[in-house]
């Protein structure tokens, strides 16, 4: 079942250590088949040098293994959660990589410097707010997803416009229309923590992106009239 969507979580969970942004099993990656209503995810704490394409795990939105022999990511249930509350997702990722994970820790979300940002973000990273202990409780993972949510209609953002958050004190999550471009908005959020991080040291009163920079840079890339790149 789903074997091609198997294989592209494998290649996509293969590229988080290759980009630097795990270390030993700290991170996964799923990814989304709307016709079945299920979605893959990787083996939780299964080794990158020894897992293969066979491990994925098949998971229904409740949670249930549909098909596979190993245990599922521990954090399968956030993923659950995001696919059944903001449509359009094909791929998530969850890391420690250390930049972002820095912002994470100091609770700071994570603003529009410059264009790198405004290429893939649509404005200001949210870092959403610790669980409860009464959200601790009640599933903690279940729940992390739930403050992603929450976070998101708080501020009225857009998932698809801004694809990523962070929890404070734990790292973040990114998201895309499949796995491979969930990989790269984590790529580029750690890129971006790492900027902001130097560029607020070299000037503290460093500005954010006008409106109107953010606006050019992520319409010509994601806009109706996108004209970055190619076209498809």
């Amino acid at each position: 079942m789903l074997e091609h969507l198997k294989e592209e979580v494998f290649r996509a969970n293969l590229e988080l250590p290759e980009r630097g942004l795990i270390q030993y099993t700290w991170g996964n990656v799923s990814a989304f088949d709307p016709e079945s209503g299920y979605f893959v995810i990787k083996p939780s704490g299964v080794s990158y040098e020894e897992m293969k394409a066979s491990d994925m795990v098949v998971v229904d939105l409740e949670n249930h293994v549909i098909e596979g022999e190993l245990n599922p990511s521990s954090d399968t249930p956030t993923h659950a959660v995001l696919y059944q509350t903001f449509p359009g997702l094909g791929g998530i990722v969850h890391t420690h990589s250390p930049w972002a994970t820095i912002w994470a820790q100091a609770g700071q979300d994570v603003p529009a410097m410059g264009t790198t940002h405004a290429d893939t973000f649509y404005g200001t990273v949210p870092c959403a707010r610790f669980l409860s202990q009464k959200e601790i409780d009640a599933g903690y993972e279940h729940e992390t997803g739930n403050v992603i949510v929450e976070t998101f209609q708080e501020r009225n953002i857009k998932p698809l416009d801004v694809p990523g958050v962070l929890l404070h004190g734990h790292g973040p999550f990114t998201w895309g229309k499949d796995a491979a471009s969930a990989v790269m908005n984590a790529v580029v959020l750690e890129e971006v923590c790492r900027m902001n991080f130097y560029t607020r040291q070299l000037n503290s009163y460093a500005e954010e992106l006008p409106k109107r920079i953010l606006d050019k840079h992520y319409l010509r890339k994601h806009g109706k009239d996108a004209y970055y790149g190619q076209g498809k």
